[in-house]
């Protein structure tokens, strides 16, 4: 997986936030899944692939206290530590490959948009589930966005994989129960879109 980080941090390199397809100014369908979780503001939260998202610059304007951003790519993280100014050192960064991570404590809201659909190895799909339902607290709420399957079939020069509600719920409930999908239309800054695919899903063991 080196070479994806190598990849990764050439792309932060080179480009600027604006010009990256995934750029999106106010990430609306993550903070309305955030918003019916009713997630209290001392929440375990944590953003996977996030590093130069504006997600997290809605998290601390709304006073949200355990954020947790994790990115493959330290360039990534040091352009939004230095645009978050101050504000950075209320965040906990990490650098880390997903299929690495190995999380030091329990999350109440984890929340990856297109990073899962990165994941085209099975081993690897398995590897990142099993994190997750190891480390999502009871109640906890997952929220995962892929490129459905009238989306792309690349970004940014590597191939993914597209999802459906019934692919993505497949595989991810397995340890999680679903609550709901749904279908959106992302612009790009190029004037193109790319649709995606949202399902948030519940911590089963909480299930009563």
């Amino acid at each position: 997986m080196q070479n994806q980080k190598e990849h990764w941090e050439k792309v932060y390199q080179t480009k600027e936030n604006t010009d990256v397809s995934w750029y999106q100014p106010i990430p609306q369908t993550s903070i309305d899944f955030l918003q019916e979780a009713k997630t209290p503001k001392n929440a375990e939260i944590i953003d996977i692939g996030g590093g130069e998202s504006n997600f997290v610059n809605y998290l601390l304007a709304e006073g949200y206290e355990n954020i947790t951003v994790l990115d493959i790519s330290q360039t990534a993280i040091d352009h939004k530590k230095e645009a978050l100014g101050e504000s950075a050192k209320k965040i906990t960064w990490i650098v880390s490959n997903i299929t690495d991570f190995q999380p030091n404590k329990k999350y109440d809201f984890w929340h990856d948009r297109a990073t899962f659909h990165f994941l085209i190895q099975p081993t690897y799909i398995e590897k990142y589930t099993q994190t997750i339902q190891n480390n999502i607290n009871n109640n906890g709420i997952l929220v995962i966005g892929t490129f459905s399957e009238t989306g792309p079939v690349k970004c940014s020069g590597l191939e993914i994989k597209q999802y459906t509600e019934e692919t993505l719920s497949e595989i991810v409930g397995k340890h999680f129960e679903k609550i709901k999908c749904v279908t959106t239309t992302h612009n790009t800054p190029f004037d193109t879109t790319q649709n995606f695919i949202f399902c948030s899903f519940k911590n089963k063991y909480d299930l009563r």
